[in-house]
């Protein structure tokens, strides 16, 4: 069965009354779960209100029962992976065990510039965050000290304590679509590939080539979950639908691999997304007032799931 949970963009106006909202509502509508991005700001302006991630992630923790959350990503670019691993055990312990580590490489340029961080060429990035995986998957599983010695991160006689309940720690998701770097990373130290904006013929093929990574790894394919982040243009009939579309072309949104339509068009393009593999969609939902349009999107369509 396919699991739906809702994916928002927190540099788009979030803020506190409105995260409480939304965290409520996921919960209390049967939603798998909740995630947000991790960023300062978006790519171009204006600059609106943007939570702190981990702020954020910490009350939801403590203030929901139910649902998974997470982010999509945060990144190694300017979250160190030392203190990425104590936050991350510290919020899944706290929220008995509900939160997923989605980890990137970082790729906004924007927010690097203003806010003073270095984001470095593509293949110096990802060099960078191999070594932030490393780094975190040696810290979760140790119960020893760990020392490393990278190019970006050193460690000397480091211990991560508490220990995380989870044995291994929380599970680690990466996220993209790259065959020749992310999947691979993907087989090395994931427990989640989430693929981004594809269809659903793309997604199987992409599926198929991370189970040969990962028999190469020596790992059982079915230990990683497949996940899948996409845009969702939902309205309850055809005119609610074209509201949300704003003029987009909506041929050309479902080439993409964008969910876009009223129920039963919803309903057929998950289930597409079902037979490519998919176990969890991730609905990106821009809107983070549109309360009434997430309780309809619940009601007419994960019963038919």
């Amino acid at each position: 069965m396919l699991e739906v949970a809702i994916m928002i963009e927190g540099q788009n106006g979030l803020n506190w009354p409105r995260w409480q909202r939304l965290a409520q509502a996921v919960e209390d509508l049967g939603f798998a779960g909740l995630y947000r991005s991790d960023h300062y700001t978006n790519a171009n302006p204006p600059d609106l209100d943007s939570l702190e991630l981990w702020v954020s992630l910490t009350w939801l923790a403590s203030h929901t029962h139910r649902i998974a959350f997470g982010p999509l990503v945060t990144p190694v670019s300017f979250r160190h992976p030392t203190m990425t691993a104590r936050m991350a055990s510290a919020v899944d312990d706290l929220s008995g065990g509900r939160l997923t580590l989605g980890l990137g490489a970082g790729w906004q340029e924007r927010e690097h510039s203003h806010f003073g961080w270095d984001l470095l060429d593509v293949p110096r990035r990802f060099k960078r965050f191999e070594e932030g995986l490393r780094v975190i998957t040696r810290l979760f599983t140790s119960d020893q000290p760990v020392d490393f010695e990278g190019e970006f991160f050193r460690l000397k006689e480091a211990t991560l304590l508490p220990r995380p309940r989870r044995p291994g720690g929380p599970p680690i998701l990466v996220g993209g679509n790259g065959l020749r770097r992310t999947l691979p990373l993907v087989a090395r130290y994931a427990s989640e590939w989430n693929a981004v904006f594809i269809p659903a013929h793309k997604f199987a093929q992409l599926n198929k080539q991370l189970d040969e990574l990962l028999t190469a790894q020596a790992r059982v394919p079915a230990s990683v979950r497949r996940s899948l982040m996409t845009g969702c243009y939902f309205g309850r009939d055809e005119a609610g639908v074209q509201r949300k579309l704003e003029g987009r072309d909506r041929a050309a949104m479902r080439e993409r691999g964008v969910v876009v339509g009223a129920a039963p068009e919803v309903v057929e393009q998950l289930g597409q997304l079902a037979a490519a593999g998919v176990q969890r969609v991730m609905l990106q939902w821009l809107d983070l007032d549109d309360l009434d349009g997430l309780e309809a999107l619940a009601k007419s369509v994960l019963p038919q799931l």
